[in-house]
């Protein structure tokens, strides 16, 4: 009978304690809840499923884990993009593990706070476009493996002291777009060694700029110190830094002439623009002249012998014999210029008289100019037009004169003697349609025997005066005049009112968007092919940019498509000047073609609009999809960025990311997943974003490399691989300044795998 009452007291016991204590969750999310605590604004939302019921972190949108010591800690924070409000608090420093701190594109304010040093395994630190303000705390020197820190576009003051210096593992530095004066430190930079990135822009920094700057071995890219205060000369050890340094100075107080050492040497006029008191080349202000030296007087200690000695001969007269081979010289100058005079003028009236006749070819440029091969051949100071002027220069006489332009009938120019046809020839040739697009029908010509093929493209256009005839003659001489083996060649053109024609090289692989997608059942291009191509296109675009023998060009519609293959897989760059051209034809501005009364080549075929292809626009620079925007070389650089990045990933510019491929340049497999994402301005590729996401988040880069070029090799040149990654990151910066020149892309380019 006792046990029941005995019973009943132990569940009423029981009954009285506490529940049992919840799961505790660990140090490491505790941190991460005073971040929370610490966000004011959070509009999307992604914090809300941090909860302390968790026994972990590790599910959290945003974090990252790995397991250390058989306990799961946090390695890494990605808030990024997702415009919260708040502030960064200083418990974020007790995450001993994390190695990524992402918290760029937000809203949050107040300072940097130096506990972050506590966080001592952090290597990569992104909090630009906030809203930070204070001092950059030099206490981030002492996390022994900070090798990213990116703080730009926010409104941090100050100076930079000389602590800088301990941060000797620092790779990339960027502080541009705050307001951070004073003088730059010197001393510091040769403890930095291993920097690659430096960027002091837009700042109000004052005083020289650091000679030791040039002592940074590794810089890459662009050393930008543009839109500061900076005064005094640009300092001759600038010329140490690796020839593939661009510089950017523009926008400060520098004066003095232009030093000519090393590096200096090869800049452009871009990178010492808006700076009044510089001069020398390569701008086109010339320093103020020093006066020749006065000859000496004669020493005060000369002896009378050498006096009278000197005397005797200023007073000797000119020999006979001197004065008679001065007039046989002169005769004979006479005599050789009169012959050269002679010579010159049976040429020119032989060249003329051998352009008459209608539907004949017409030579108009005899140097077959092969002294421009290669990759920038030629001088900075070489005055160019921009994109969008027709005229090269040369008067519209040199072809004909006016009378070529008024008259009903069209001719078929040649641009060089090296291309002969008769315009009665090409009609009877027989043509292929190779395709019709936004530019016109493109056909395969073939003549004679078959052993010359050209591609021929109908521009059409209605009608056009002698102006716009003498505008599109000088704008295809300009465009026939650059030669490069990357480059598409134009032969010659036609004009009529009722049809114009250009004549080009034919190139019989197909295109660089045919050799990614479309050929199924064929072999996936290999590294070395796709290193191939990426290294020719670069070089042809550098050499558009800054090396053509008439003027620099923009293409402004770099694409696969356009990047036409030979046999060996050598790409060529085409299309380029083509919108300019179809402005002048009389293109509608959408891009459609005018039907044309008559026609030269396949009448039967009516121009048509073809639908856009789903990934024309995808390859455009945010810059160039506004309203009115000028075409500039910064366009060409941007859509490279993204065509190298379709080579490395194998995703179209509007492919979203899938789950992760588990292979890895040893065989093994790693797998992650990218919880955080990022919103990014929707102007910016998808392939861009994405591959920027994965590398701060340091995430393998076999995870991120084209899965058909695993399974064909699986065992890449990692090195190789990554350096290509970061010249298509630095290509597709979303602000231009910051994009490299195509030189630039294409000299690292071409030290990948030499």
């Amino acid at each position: 009978m006792r046990t029941v009452p005995t019973t009943i007291l132990l569940l009423l016991l029981l009954l009285a304690l506490p529940p049992p204590a919840a799961v505790a969750l660990t140090d490491d999310g505790l941190a991460l809840l005073a971040f929370k605590a610490a966000v004011t604004d959070d509009p999307a939302s992604v914090l809300a499923k941090w909860s302390e019921s968790d026994a972990d972190p590790c599910r959290w949108p945003g974090v990252t884990c790995a397991n250390i010591s058989s306990q799961p800690r946090v390695v890494g924070l990605a808030v990024a993009g997702k415009n919260v409000a708040g502030y960064i608090p200083s418990e974020l420093g007790s995450l001993l593990f994390l190695r990524r701190l992402n918290l760029h594109d937000n809203r949050l304010t107040g300072g940097i706070p130096a506990a972050l040093s506590n966080a001592s395994s952090l290597h990569s630190i992104f909090l630009y476009n906030n809203a930070l303000t204070g001092k950059l705390p030099m206490a981030l020197c002492d996390l022994p493996r900070l090798q990213n820190l990116d703080v730009s576009r926010n409104s941090l003051s100050g100076e930079l002291p000389l602590d800088l210096r301990n941060c000797r593992s620092l790779q990339r530095l960027i502080v541009s777009r705050n307001t951070f004066s004073g003088e730059v430190p010197a001393g510091v930079w040769p403890e930095l060694s291993s920097l690659q990135q430096l960027d002091l822009s837009s700042n109000a920094f004052n005083g020289s700029i650091p000679p030791d700057l040039g002592q940074l071995p590794k810089l890459s890219g662009t050393l930008n110190l543009s839109h500061n205060q900076f005064s005094g000369i640009v300092p001759p050890e600038l010329g140490r830094l690796p020839a593939t340094v661009t510089l950017d100075l523009r926008f400060n107080n520098l004066s003095g002439a232009i030093p000519q050492t090393g590096s200096l040497a090869s800049q452009g006029p871009t990178a010492f623009l808006n700076n009044p008191a510089l001069c020398g080349f390569p701008l086109q202000v010339a320093c103020r002249a020093v006066p020749p030296p006065t000859q000496s007087p004669p020493p005060q200690n000369t002896s009378s012998s050498t006096a009278s000695a000197s005397n005797d001969s200023q007073h000797q007269p000119i020999k006979s014999s001197l004065i008679a081979l001065i007039s046989v010289a002169d005769a004979a100058g006479v005599a050789l210029v009169g012959i050269i005079l002679v010579y010159i003028y049976w040429k020119v009236k032989d060249r003329r008289e051998g352009r008459g006749g209608r539907g004949r070819a017409i030579a108009e440029d005899d140097d077959d100019d092969d002294r421009n091969k290669g990759l920038c051949g030629c001088i900075w100071g070489r005055r160019g037009r921009g994109w969008a002027d027709g005229s090269d220069g040369s008067s519209d006489d040199e072809e004909g004169g006016d009378g070529k332009c008024s008259g009903a009938d069209g001719e078929l120019v040649a641009i060089d003697r090296g291309f002969r046809m008769e315009l009665d020839e090409l009609l009877r040739s027989s043509a292929y349609v190779l395709g019709k697009g936004g530019k016109g029908i493109v056909y395969k010509v073939v003549v004679g025997n078959g052993s010359t093929p050209v591609a021929v493209r109908r521009l059409g256009g209605g009608g056009g005066g002698a102006e716009r005839c003498k505008e599109f003659r000088a704008e295809a001489r300009a465009m026939g005049r650059v030669r490069h083996p990357n480059v598409v060649r134009l032969r010659a053109y036609y004009w009529s009112p009722d049809e114009k024609l250009v004549v080009t090289d034919f190139v019989g692989n197909g295109n660089l968007a045919t050799a990614l997608r479309g050929r199924s059942g064929e072999p996936v291009l290999s590294w070395s092919a796709r290193l191939k191509i990426a290294k020719g296109a670069a070089r042809g675009l550098a050499y558009l940019h800054e090396c053509s023998s008439t003027r620099r060009f923009v293409h402004a519609e770099v694409k696969p498509s356009n990047i036409l293959l030979d046999a060996d897989f050598t790409p060529r760059v085409a299309d380029f000047g083509l919108v300019r051209l179809l402005a002048i034809a009389g293109c509608g501005p959408d891009g459609a073609l005018p039907s044309s009364g008559g026609s030269l080549l396949g009448g039967a075929i009516p121009y048509t609009k073809p639908p856009a292809p789903a990934h024309a626009s995808g390859y455009r620079a945010p810059e160039a999809r506004a309203p009115g925007a000028r075409p500039a070389q910064k366009w060409d650089v941007f859509s490279f960025g993204v065509i190298l990045l379709e080579l490395l990933t194998g995703r179209g510019p509007a492919d979203h990311a899938s789950p992760s491929t588990s292979a890895s340049f040893s065989g093994q497999s790693t797998t992650t997943t990218d919880r955080s994402g990022s919103a990014e301005h929707e102007a910016v590729p998808e392939v861009v974003r994405w591959v920027r996401r994965g590398f701060e988040d340091a995430r393998p880069v076999a995870e991120m490399v084209d899965p058909a070029l695993l399974r064909e090799a699986p065992t890449l040149p990692k090195k190789e691989i990554v350096a290509a990654f970061h010249v298509a990151l630095a290509c597709t910066e979303a602000d231009p300044e910051l994009r490299p020149k195509m030189k630039t892309v294409a000299d690292s380019l071409d030290k990948i795998g030499s």
